[in-house]
């Protein structure tokens, strides 16, 4: 390894002086001087970590370099030129590193926001509760009495925070109620109401600042709500059982309706392209045009209820993630199917319990067999494990993170997170990826 750095670099050293020797014959002002010239000074009295991150970005963005060359450069590339976390880093040093105690009962739901300069996580459980967590002291901060059943799902409020500056935590019960609550003040806000049975879904559009949230329900079908008026927008029906999670397509990188709050109704929210995802206790996981909304797709092949549903991002583009979508099920399978083609493309089966959450990662590893390096999924289940796999790959799992059988009793939600401190600057890209966890016995976990 420490040999093929040495050879990028010396060759990396030649080929910029060759380029510096061509823009000094060019004319004053040359758009090539100014850059190799920049690239040139920056590696002057760096260390050698530095100048070895300097030059890699340099020459794999001027010879337009693939992974899949050479096994040790394609873990220098990663570590040095990609937006992804080796998990082999990970694996071999993560540890539990944060405990939050509070909770009486299951933990079902999680979310991470940073606000006031500092950093908190959001809890929602059956002991009826919703709770915020300072994670720099480990405390809980706030406590949210006000729902009358379980808390089924908590999300920090997108629109909230982008458009009025606030820091409002949204929840779901059973009590059939979408319930918003002001942290600072610890008071409630709006309420959304129009389930005719209890809600335990949801998610915040990615386009428009977050004005739109879906949510699904026991009474079988999906809402879309607009933030701005409190109002249900459209009723997505066509499930024959309790629809039990829900996701929003990702951000799309072209869109110029991302920003656009000022439109209201089904058919003009700046939506286009964008779909809805459901898993539902009738074993089907269902896609829905948002601005059409018309059901476009079915996936079947899950034995039981699904429990979890998560749409692959843009931003994990080295195994095309954007075109798939990860299921978790009640048949203790984790499954992952394809958009284009309806059908799934890969199933992994080693969990002894059910499947309550599913993630993807920003982990990448290379895969020995595909000759790639490919992206990490990881689940947590109520056999107390939380597994990774590679996406590539459906023989055996990548790495096992095993709760305590008397503590835990079971994973019930997942959330990858990259605190601040974790970040050595404005450049880096991921180094310092935490994953948090909540269990049957109300813990909350974070390992890194």
């Amino acid at each position: 390894m420490q040999k093929l750095t040495k050879n990028i670099l010396h060759h990396s050293h030649h080929r910029i002086e060759a380029q510096e020797k061509t823009a000094e014959v060019g004319k004053m002002g040359n758009p090539i001087s100014k850059p190799v010239s920049s690239i040139r000074q920056s590696v002057i009295n760096l260390s050698t970590e530095e100048e070895t991150e300097i030059i890699i970005k340099y020459w794999v963005r001027i010879s337009n370099i693939k992974l899949g060359w050479i096994y040790d450069f394609d873990r220098l590339v990663v570590k040095y030129a990609t937006n992804f976390f080796v998990f082999e880093v990970f694996r071999s040093s993560s540890k539990l590193i944060k405990t939050f105690t509070g909770h009486t009962s299951w933990v079902n739901s999680i979310d991470y926001s940073t606000f006031d300069c500092g950093q908190f996580i959001c809890s929602g459980s059956d002991d009826k509760t919703v709770c915020v967590w300072d994670v720099e002291t480990n405390k809980q901060i706030q406590s949210f009495n006000g729902h009358s059943d379980y808390v089924y799902c908590v999300k920090f409020s997108q629109y909230h925070h982008y458009n009025n500056c606030r820091s409002v935590i949204c929840c779901l019960s059973l009590g059939k109620t979408i319930r918003f609550w002001d942290v600072k003040h610890n008071k409630q806000l709006q309420i959304c109401n129009d389930h005719t049975d209890c809600v335990c879904g949801m998610e915040f559009s990615s386009f428009s600042n977050g004005r739109y949230l879906c949510s699904g329900s026991f009474d079988n079908t999906i809402r879309l709500w607009d933030m701005e008026t409190s109002k249900s927008l459209h009723v997505f029906s066509g499930h024959t059982r309790a629809v039990r999670c829900v996701d929003i397509s990702p951000l799309q990188s072209n869109s110029s309706n991302k920003n656009d709050n000022n439109k209201s109704g089904i058919g003009a929210i700046g939506g286009n392209g964008y779909t809805i995802c459901s898993g539902s206790y009738d074993k089907t996981i269902c896609i829905w045009d948002i601005e059409t909304t018309k059901q476009s797709i079915t996936f079947k092949g899950h034995e039981n209820w699904i429990a979890s549903v998560k749409y692959g991002s843009n931003e994990l583009g080295i195994s095309n993630c954007a075109n798939t979508i990860l299921s978790g099920s009640f048949d203790n399978s984790v499954r992952l199917w394809d958009i284009r083609s309806g059908q799934q493309i890969q199933v992994f089966n080693r969990h002894d319990g059910y499947v309550y959450a599913v993630e993807y990662s920003s982990f990448v590893v290379n895969n020995i067999e595909v000759g790639d390096s490919t992206n990490v999924v990881c689940s947590g289940s109520s056999d107390n494990t939380v597994r990774f796999w590679d996406i590539r790959s459906n023989k055996n799992e990548l790495y096992v993170i095993k709760g305590n059988n008397e503590e835990d009793n079971g994973i019930l939600c997942l959330k990858f997170l990259q605190f601040k401190q974790n970040r050595k600057g404005s450049n880096d890209n991921g180094r310092g990826i935490n994953l948090c966890y909540g269990s049957s016995k109300g813990s909350i976990y974070i390992w890194g």
